[in-house]
Order: C-alpha cells, then structure tokens, then sequence
C-alpha cells in the first residue's frame, strides 16, 4: 500500500472558514486545535458556541499534542472519486487529551495487516497551499512500537441507553392507538427504469389509495422525506411536486430529512392524524439514484449519487481530503471497533447476506434472486473492509405508498388494517457519525430502547423483523440494538443462519430479500413489507402466522424504529 497519502491526481482541499481555519493551520506547529470549554476543560468538535457536557458558554481554543488512539479503520478497495486511487486505508481516531473527541482521516506509511483497533497513532502534517493536513500513522518506529492504550468507551455504553429514556407517563393515552396503516402501494421497481421519478410515485400514490379503498379526495394529508433533496436521485420533488401532479389540497403536510429516519414521515404522519390534524395521510417515498447515476455518465459529469467525484476544489468540514466517498466508509469505521471488541468476523455478516438473498428467491419483485453461498459471499470483490460486493444494497428506481388513517376510519376501509403498538424516537447518540457510538450503526440504540418503553411487548414477542440493511452491518446494529440478542452476541445468534430463518427461526429476518437483494427503497420498503406480512399476503415468503412485526427506519441518522401488530 503506498505511503503516499494521496497519489494520482490533486485532492480536493478542504474549505478554509472561521470555524475550520484554526484546525487546519494548527499542523503548521505539529499540533491539532480545537474549541475548548474553559469551565470543564472539555475539547469540542467540532466548534459549539456551548460545552454539550457542562453547558458554559466560555469556549475557547487549545491546541493539543497531535496524538491519537485508533478506534476503527477500513481499507477502501472501491473508486469513488479518481483523485482517490485505491486502495487506502480509512480511520477514526480518538484525540489523546480528550479520547471523547474524533477525527476522520488516513492511515499512512504502513500496511493494513500492522493496524490494530485501540493502537496508538500520531499525526503527520502535510502542508498545501494554506492548510496543514493531517494524517496519521502508528506512533513509533515497528522495532520500538508503543503499547495499545486499550479501547475508549462511549460517553453512553451501548447497552446503557435506557437509562436516558423518557417513557410514556402513567395514565397518558399514547398517540399510537389512534392510527392504523390502511393501505400500501409500490410502483415497479428496477436497477436502471429511467422513468421520472414523479411518474413512480403516482404510480405508487394511485396503488395505496386503491388499497385502501379510498379516492384522492379522501387523502386531506401528505408525508414524505426527505422532501425536495438537493442530492439526485433522492427525490420527486417532495409534497409540492406531488400535490401539483395529483392536485391534492393537504390540509397538513410534512417534508424533510430531519425526521425518525426515512420511513419518519410515517411517524409525522401518525402525529397528526392523532392530533386531528388529518384523517388519512398519504406518505411516500421514492429513489432514482440508478437512473440518475445512469444520465450524469451518459451526461459525462462525473460523480456519483452521493456527489463523491464532483469537481469542487475546497470540501467544507474535517473529512474532504481523505478520500471518504460512501456511508459504506464511515460504516465500516463502526464494524472494526466492533469485530475487535467481541470477535465478529466476515461470516458473522454473512449469514445476513445469505438470509437476505434466500428470502428475496421468494419475492417476484426482489432485484436479485440468485442463489448465494458463503462461498460466493467470502469470495466477493472488496469495497471496503470488512464490507465485500454483497454487504452492500442494491441501488434501484422505486417508489413506496403508505397511508396513515386514523382508527375509527379504518373500520370501514377496504383492507385489513395494521394497528400500531409503539414507536422509538429517542435521540440519545451524537449525530455525527464519527462521533458517536463506535460499535454500531449511530442512533439504532437510543430508538430501539424508546420503542420498548413504549409497550409490554419485548423482542420475544416479534414474529417478523424488517430492519434496515443498506449494509449487512446496519441489520446486525438493529439486531443487537432491539434485543434479539445481546450487545456483542450477533456472531453466535446469526451462526447458521438459523435464528433468522424465513421458518422456524427465533424472528424472520426481512423476508422479502430486504435492500441487499430486494433493492434499496430506503426505509419505506421495510414498512410495505411489514404490513404484508401482517395480513398474510405473503405469498412464498410470508412467515407463518406472523402477528407482530418490528421496523427500523435507519441507516442514516437520525433514525427510528415502529412496532406493529396484526388488528
């Protein structure tokens, strides 16, 4: 692996502000900089203009020894950008004087085989234009290599988060008993359709109100996220594109990606539909990153859905240097902490893999249906370590609709309806990723200890689990985070395969092939596929008898988690 931290073409530098100035000329003294409370002493990343820990608002700067422990490391193998020519090795590094703070960078002058999570690394500087980069290399020479300082603990361990739960007072009706999910529909979905994504949703949209046995004019409210996002691919248009195709006059309506995760438009929706705000609130949501990245090459633009590759010269924030092209990167920081905290390994993920590839075989709909083996699955290509080809979704055009009514009205409607037991919102994690919790996907432990104050019900009691894979990773954090096992017990709870059979295993595990094979619908999926399943409209891969069925709503954070039931 080379030395060099970036070879090839020039890096995009990153982008000199007022906040981010200080930290990047500090190298030039071979130092970090950061905020600093003056009453606790705490540093803060990045800048607050208050301490999180003690509240002062005395916050100064202090530069600080440029060293580190390593608490997570990923070799990325795939192109993302050509200034970042694979392969090369990702970190998250603790600050020394303060282990609660964490920079993003890269590993230089050494090999991924000398790495272990919880050694000790110093920066190196590297000075362009008016920056001075820093990346990070083991601490020491090989022949005289310092001891491991051990691994940092969270601020909140993560079997620690229900102590922060605020659960519903005594004698409070909870809003979750006044809604129903009464109709679903999904458009076609596919790896390249190159169709508008407004004619997907509609299609979607026209599926969900015939299920439920409803007319346009019945729809008095609109959902959806993340609203009109500028990043392509993400989006229809939100509720203005869709309330001016359909002519729909919402007297409430909610768009945005500050929500429960991608299926927290459902979660609104449920509010206000208790609330009396509306009686039937149509949510939706629709992808088009294949067709989107499909026309920006046919369009020779370069870059890629997530906007890694654009041509831009300064990258606002910490981490624009390094080469972090994909969630997958900052998600496989979290999977090193944890494969060397309890011993999880590749296998461990995929048996979720292989679970997920053998229910999609069952669903007509499901983007990939091959058969896999552990074989097939160990041999993949790398993208980025542990992560191979077949830890990842599948990118896909689709468009989900789920209508939310309230209970009273659902009694008269078409189809069955889905009752709702409890939803998980608790924020109790950092929104940052490489700041917050550094053994599982961040903000999975904090919803999944809501949910469950929410209700008497416990992961026992789940017949059908729909949690999100966007990696093989995410659905083992959702895992460990619900309850099914405990923290740190996947490898043994997935060995086999068997606890999260399709039949006869402790939860069926996504039984419509789930992101990985089913095709990445972002969350909404998880809810269609719930509300199948709880009205035995399965087909092959329904779970026999299925009454309760948990969902996640994560990936990205924020995030949430909803518990439903068979009416």
């Amino acid at each position: 692996m080379s030395d060099s931290p970036n070879p090839g073409l020039a890096p995009p530098l990153p982008l000199v502000d007022d906040e981010t100035r200080p930290y990047w000329e500090a190298g030039r003294n071979g130092r970090l900089s950061f905020a600093a409370c003056n009453g606790c002493g705490a540093l803060l990343h990045p800048p607050q203009p208050v301490c999180r820990y003690c509240r002062s608002q005395d916050i100064g700067r202090r530069e600080v020894e440029a060293k580190g422990i390593l608490v997570g490391f990923t070799v990325n193998h795939h192109l993302w950008d050509p200034r970042f020519p694979p392969p090369y090795i990702l970190a998250n590094v603790a600050v020394e004087a303060d282990p609660r703070v964490r920079v993003l960078s890269r590993l230089v002058d050494t090999e991924a085989d000398q790495l272990r999570v919880g050694m000790r690394v110093e920066a190196r500087f590297e000075h362009v234009e008016d920056v001075w980069i820093p990346y990070f290399t083991p601490s020491g020479q090989p022949d005289d290599a310092q001891p491991d300082a051990g691994l940092p603990e969270d601020e909140t361990p993560p079997d620690d988060h229900r102590r922060w739960v605020r659960p519903v007072r005594a004698g409070t009706r909870k809003f979750e008993d006044d809604v129903a999910l009464t109709g679903i529909g999904m458009s076609a979905i596919g790896r390249r359709l190159m169709r508008d994504p407004l004619s997907l949703t509609v299609e979607a949209v026209e599926a969900a109100v015939a299920d439920a046995g409803l007319g346009l004019e019945d729809i008095d409210g609109l959902s959806t996220y993340p609203g009109s996002a500028p990043i392509g691919g993400f989006s229809e248009g939100g509720i203005t594109a869709l309330e001016d195709a359909l002519g729909i006059r919402p007297v409430w309506y909610n768009g945005g990606a500050e929500t429960f995760g991608p299926a927290g438009s459902v979660i609104a929706a449920m509010l206000a539909v208790s609330a009396g705000l509306a009686r039937h609130v149509l949510c939706f949501r629709t992808v088009w990153q294949s067709t989107f990245a499909a026309r920006m090459r046919a369009r020779a633009a370069g870059g890629s859905p997530y906007s890694m590759g654009s041509k831009e010269s300064r990258i606002p924030g910490y981490s624009g240097p390094y080469g972090f092209g994909s969630a997958a990167n900052n998600l496989a920081l979290c999977a090193s902490h944890h494969f060397a905290k309890y011993g999880t390994d590749r296998e461990t993920l995929g048996w979720i893999a292989l679970n997920q590839r053998a229910n999609a075989a069952l669903n007509p709909q499901a983007i990939y249906r091959d058969p896999l083996t552990m074989d097939d699955y160990m041999g993949a290509r790398l993208i980025t370590t542990p992560f191979g080809l077949y830890d990842c979704d599948v990118p896909a055009d689709a468009s989900i609709a789920v209508i939310v009514s309230h209970v009273d009205a659902a009694k008269d409607l078409k189809s069955r309806p889905v009752l709702v037991e409890a939803v998980g919102t608790q924020m109790t994690e950092r929104v940052a990723w490489e700041e917050s919790t550094i053994t599982h996907e961040p903000h999975v432990l904090g919803p999944s200890a809501h949910l469950w104050s929410r209700t008497t019900m416990t992961a026992a009691d789940v017949d059908v689990a729909l949690l999100y894979d966007g990696f093989t990773f995410n659905c083992l954090s959702w895992l460990e985070g619900l309850g099914f096992c405990g923290i740190g017990e996947a490898k043994d709870f997935l060995a086999g395969g068997r606890n999260i059979a399709l039949d006869g295993g402790v939860v069926a595990l996504n039984p419509h092939g789930g992101q990985l094979s089913a095709g990445r619908t972002h969350g909404m999926g998880f809810v269609h596929e719930a509300v199948v399943q709880l009205r035995g409209e399965g087909g092959e891969r329904q779970r026999r008898d299925a009454e309760v069925a948990v969902l996640s709503s994560g990936g990205l954070t924020p995030a949430g988690a909803i518990l439903l039931r068979r009416a």
